[in-house]
């Protein structure tokens, strides 16, 4: 098998992406790389990072190896939980201070940073629509966030997700009231809820 057929494998098993390194492993060099994907007419989407042409981008998990340490937060994450039904008109990600957010920034994405030892609190894994794992926080997180940065984020999106989490039987109070403890938002959070429960 050529290096060229090795590399058609490749992109056909990871859906028409590829990443330098992901051929790097292969044992295929830069340079016969380059000629690939100059040969396939690969599009660079990001650093190391070539789509084909006729691929359909998961833009989540392209994100996602973009910014490997970013969690899926704030709306994104709610799309996740089902708690919208209105689609972000941008990504939400959580980083930890000190994280250089600027070029993110400029591509749109909607940043939000936070004390490292906050940071771990509630991650989980979730699929994409496209079936890749990614990070997102978990539902009683995401309620914690939304009330922290309520200014930033639109009214019917914040009470809609409120109510709809209320209503989930899947939902954990006591998870929610502890993680509130830590983020400092347990006095509001607790008005909400007794409107809502």
């Amino acid at each position: 098998m050529t290096q060229f057929e090795q590399m058609d494998l490749l992109l056909e098993e990871h859906s028409g992406m590829l990443r330098t390194a992901q051929v790097i492993a292969a044992g295929i060099s830069k340079p016969i790389f380059y000629n690939y994907i100059k040969a396939k007419k690969l599009e660079k989407v990001a650093h190391g990072i070539y789509v084909s042409e006729d691929a359909w981008v998961d833009a989540i998990f392209l994100l996602h190896l973009r910014c490997g340490q970013a969690v899926f937060s704030h709306e994104t994450a709610l799309l996740f939980h089902d708690l919208t039904d209105r689609e972000p008109s941008s990504y939400s990600i959580t980083v930890k201070r000190g994280y250089s957010p600027s070029r993110l920034k400029a591509d749109g994405i909607s940043v939000y940073t936070i004390k490292p030892e906050l940071y771990e609190i509630g991650i989980m894994t979730a699929q994409t629509q496209f079936g890749h794992s990614v990070p997102v926080y978990d539902m009683e997180r995401t309620i914690c966030d939304l009330i922290r940065c309520r200014s930033n984020i639109e009214i019917q999106t914040f009470q809609g997700a409120l109510k709809q989490y209320a209503h989930r039987k899947d939902k954990n109070l006591r998870t929610l009231m502890r993680y509130a403890g830590m983020f400092r938002v347990e006095k509001i959070l607790r008005q909400y809820l007794e409107v809502l429960l």
